[in-house]
């Protein structure tokens, strides 16, 4: 019974040691970080790669840090913060930007283990930054787009286009060599001497950029909605448009028609454009092509060149789009612009390897032959159809506006 009892007394002796330990773990370990300084771009480009700065002042080792990004910020979860000798604790973190909009950083997490490893301080600290995701327009900051713009319809110092459009420039005495169509005969019997009429490309034209955002917009492509591949699209053909001397309108609709803006010069119409996509929502509801397009024609009476974005399931429910698209075919020249998905192009060229592989790719390619069939009914209403990947649709749809532009189509 003696023994018994000096056991039972001795048992609690373990217990007390180690909450000891812990108390001293507690004091020797616990260092709260003072300070916490963010340094974050105030805007990134949509479907961009930023990077974070983050400093904290009296860090521990073995730091950890954990964040919970926003709907419209992608990046790690959990990364480590590394302590400089002597100095602050400093972690790089990348950061994509998936949607466009006002994001909030709230707050960020530490962990870090005590030195004798009995304990783990999870503590909590504000950082309260925005961070703002706009529209690319990363190729219009570069000058490719005016580069190729200029080069194109100006050649390597502006002329005007002068003798190669439909718009009278000015009269001049015939020489030699000089196409004797040029000759304005009624001028030349009054002068009593050959007088020939130069001409340069018209300018002017209105271009308007029609985004369907409708439910099928928000299906994500190479990592971000299809809206925004548009968005970026959409900016660089109106800065495009600008340098080309054309005026810049834009359409916005789904259930009903949203946003009408009537075109204006280039510059101005532009950074209007720029400034509404950049708080153009991400909505859920189906595109009701028939009312919204119908609104346009109804808006734009004088022909125009206008660029639908827009997207389709397969040929039944794109019947009513292509007759109202007929419609407008009449009056105006139209650009269907469709961003295709690689994965459905990737799924189509692998061979399966089961049953489900085989279901796939079938549906792909019926897929693919069903939006095939819509395009080509589209062509032969004389649209033009720009039907890329979501990196090659703004190059194709730039190309598709200067050949217009060459042809003198509008």
């Amino acid at each position: 019974m003696v023994v018994g009892g000096t056991l039972r007394d001795l048992a609690w002796l373990p217990w007390i040691v180690l909450a000891l330990l812990t108390v001293v773990d507690l004091l020797l370990s616990f260092r709260r970080p003072r300070k916490l300084t963010l340094d974050a771009p105030p805007e990134i480009f949509v479907g961009e790669t930023a990077t974070l700065r983050m400093e904290l002042e009296a860090a521990p080792a073995g730091l950890v840090a954990t964040l919970d990004w926003p709907e419209g910020l992608a990046g790690d979860s959990e990364f480590s913060v590394a302590a400089g000798p002597g100095g602050p604790a400093v972690a790089a973190v990348p950061v994509r930007a998936v949607r466009r909009g006002v994001w909030t950083l709230d707050r960020l997490w530490l962990r870090w283990p005590s030195r004798l490893r009995l304990l783990e301080f999870v503590p909590g600290l504000d950082i309260g930054a925005d961070i703002r995701v706009v529209p690319n327009i990363r190729m219009v900051q570069s000058g490719q787009i005016t580069t190729t713009v200029m080069s194109t319809l100006y050649g390597i110092k502006e002329n005007r286009a002068i003798g190669e459009g439909s718009e009278f420039q000015q009269l001049r005495d015939f020489v030699p060599g000089m196409d004797i169509k040029t000759i304005d005969w009624k001028r030349s019997a009054r002068r009593r001497s050959l007088v020939a009429k130069e001409l340069r490309a018209e300018r002017n034209h209105h271009v308007i950029v029609a985004l369907d955002n409708g439910y099928l917009m928000r299906e994500e492509i190479a990592g971000l909605p299809k809206i925004d591949h548009a968005v970026t699209a959409a900016l660089a053909t109106a800065w495009a448009a600008s340098i080309g001397g054309d005026l810049v309108g834009h359409f916005a609709y789904d259930v009903r028609p949203r946003v009408f803006s009537a075109p204006a010069p280039g510059r101005t119409a532009f950074a209007r454009l720029r400034s509404w996509t950049a708080e153009l929502d991400y909505v859920g509801r189906e595109t009701n092509h028939t009312l919204a397009l119908t609104e346009l024609n109804a808006r734009t009476p004088k022909r125009s060149l206008i660029i639908v974005f827009t997207d389709f399931v397969d040929t039944t429910s794109a019947e009513l789009l292509i007759e109202n698209i007929a419609i407008l075919a009449k009056r105006h020249l139209l650009i269907f612009v469709a961003i295709r998905d690689p994965e459905l192009e990737t799924l189509v060229g692998a061979a399966p390897d089961d049953l489900d592989g085989a279901a796939a790719l079938v549906a792909a390619n019926q897929a693919i032959t069903e939006r095939r069939l819509v395009f080509e009914r589209l062509a032969r209403l004389g649209v033009t159809i720009v039907d890329a990947k979501p990196n090659a649709v703004t190059a194709r749809l730039i190309s598709a506006y200067l050949e217009i532009k060459a042809k003198e189509l509008i």
